[in-house]
């Protein structure tokens, strides 16, 4: 028997002041059995810092074939791939072919090896960019998160701002490269 999700809800309220952005958000994410409580949350911030209208997680973990986040136009067209991890470069080459923007959100102890080791090659993909979290920072907003979440979560300068209601703190994600 297959295990299945376990589901979170977030209410957040999200100030985006570098983008001019302020929404009220109901999200539900769906945890994959094998995914860490650190990857779902980097999931969340990613998706806080991209959001807009047309932004969504997708199957994820699950699904071979599709980023962790996306974004499609009015028409269906796919504006934007996420991938959040370390993905290997046959896997972003790719994916540079299917959307005209893709971001990868690098998180974890060995976040700068595989940069170091791939970095190269991979800083070379058209329309495209790549950031680095810091690990204990995502370990710190991992521990601000229930199943049941309301967070501030406010965007200054490229700096996320999480707040839970009870302990607030900062993450800055380190740009790594962008070719635009």
């Amino acid at each position: 028997m297959a295990l299945k999700p376990t589901i979170y809800k977030a209410q957040v309220e999200l100030a985006d002041s570098d983008r001019n952005c302020y929404e009220s958000l109901s999200l539900t994410l769906a945890r994959h059995p094998s995914e860490t409580l650190e990857r779902m949350t980097v999931r969340l911030l990613a998706y806080c810092l991209n959001f807009s209208g047309n932004l969504e997680f997708t199957r994820g973990l699950s699904t071979t074939d599709e980023p962790d986040l996306w974004s499609h136009n009015d028409r269906g067209e796919l504006e934007h791939w996420i991938e959040v991890g370390q993905p290997e470069q046959p896997r972003l080459r790719k994916a540079c072919g299917r959307a005209p923007k893709v971001s990868v959100y690098a998180f974890a102890r060995s976040a700068a090896t595989w940069w170091k080791l791939q970095g190269e090659e991979i800083a070379s993909l058209p329309h495209f960019e790549a950031w680095q979290f810091d690990w204990a920072a995502v370990l710190a907003v991992a521990e601000l998160l229930d199943r049941t979440v309301q967070l501030n979560v406010n965007i200054v300068g490229g700096t996320l701002y999480v707040d839970n209601g009870g302990d607030s703190l900062s993450v800055a994600p380190i740009l790594l490269c962008r070719n635009d």
